[in-house]
C-alpha cells in the first residue's frame, strides 16, 4: 500500500488542483502521469447542464474518433441468413440468432458491443434486463440496430464510442491510450466533446457543458477550460 500511495503522491505533483487548464497543456500533464505498467486509457468526463430524468434532457450519441480508442473490441452481431455470413465476413466476433440469445440469457457475454438487424429486435428485447444496464442493448439512435451491418461492426472496430448521460449530468468515455501521441488524443477529445456538444437535447438550459476533466487509468483529473475543446 505504501508503493501505492508513493505512486499516487509523485503522480499529482505539479498537478494544482484548483487550476483550469488549456487542453495541449492537460494532455501533456497526463500523459507525462501514466506510469503504471499497462498502457493507460485516457478518459474524459463532461459534466452537462441536464436533468437525463427528464426524457428532453436525454444525451446520448455515438462518435468515431479519428484515431481510435486504442483497445480491442469485440462485437456481437444477432443477424439471420445472410446478414449473418455479413457479419461473419465484416469481422464481428460472434454471429447468431435464437442460439446467441441463449448464451446471452445464460450469463455469458464475450463481446463489448452489440450489434442487431432490426427483424432481430423482438428477440434481442428479451435480454433487456442483461444487456441494458451493462450499455449494450442494441438501438437505431446510435446505429446498432441496422440492416448495414459491415458498416457497424466496422465502426465499433474502428473507434466507434457510444456515450449516454448518467444521473449526475455526466458523459465520460475513454478516448485513447497513453501510448498515443498528444496530437492524436487531442483530436480524440475534441471529436468526442463535439458529438456531446452536438446532442444537446432541446430541454437544456442555460450553461449546457459546466465542466471538463480528462485523466488516465491511474492519475490524477485535470479541469480543462471548455473553450479550448472547440474543433478548429
Amino acid at each position: 500500500m505504501a508503493k501505492i500511495a508513493k505512486r499516487v503522491q509523485k503522480s499529482r505533483e505539479g498537478i494544482d488542483p484548483v487550476k483550469v487548464y488549456g487542453l495541449t497543456e492537460a494532455v501533456t500533464l497526463v500523459k507525462e502521469r501514466a506510469t503504471a505498467k499497462f498502457d493507460e486509457t485516457i478518459e474524459v468526463a463532461m459534466n452537462l447542464g441536464v436533468d437525463p430524468r427528464h426524457a428532453d434532457q436525454m444525451v446520448r450519441g455515438v462518435v468515431n474518433l479519428p484515431n481510435g480508442t486504442g483497445r480491442s473490441v469485440r462485437v456481437a452481431v444477432f443477424a439471420r441468413g445472410a446478414k449473418a455470413d455479413e457479419a461473419k465476413a465484416a469481422g464481428a466476433d460472434v454471429v447468431g440468432a435464437e442460439d446467441l440469445v441463449e448464451i446471452v440469457q445464460g450469463g455469458k457475454i464475450d463481446f463489448d458491443r452489440c450489434i442487431a438487424t432490426p427483424d432481430m429486435m423482438p428477440l434481442v428485447g428479451r435480454l433487456g434486463k442483461v444487456l441494458g444496464p451493462r450499455g449494450m442493448m442494441p438501438n437505431p439512435k446510435v446505429g446498432t440496430v441496422t440492416m448495414d451491418v459491415t458498416a457497424a461492426v466496422k465502426a465499433s472496430k474502428g473507434g466507434a464510442v457510444e456515450f449516454r448521460v448518467e444521473k449526475a449530468g455526466i458523459v465520460h468515455a475513454g478516448i485513447g491510450k497513453a501510448s498515443f501521441d498528444a496530437k492524436a488524443l487531442e483530436e480524440n477529445i475534441r471529436a468526442f466533446a463535439d458529438a456531446v456538444i452536438k446532442a444537446k437535447p432541446t430541454g437544456a438550459k442555460g450553461n449546457y457543458v459546466k465542466r471538463v476533466a480528462i485523466s488516465s487509468t491511474m492519475g490524477p483529473g485535470l479541469k480543462i477550460d471548455p473553450a479550448t475543446l472547440s474543433v478548429a
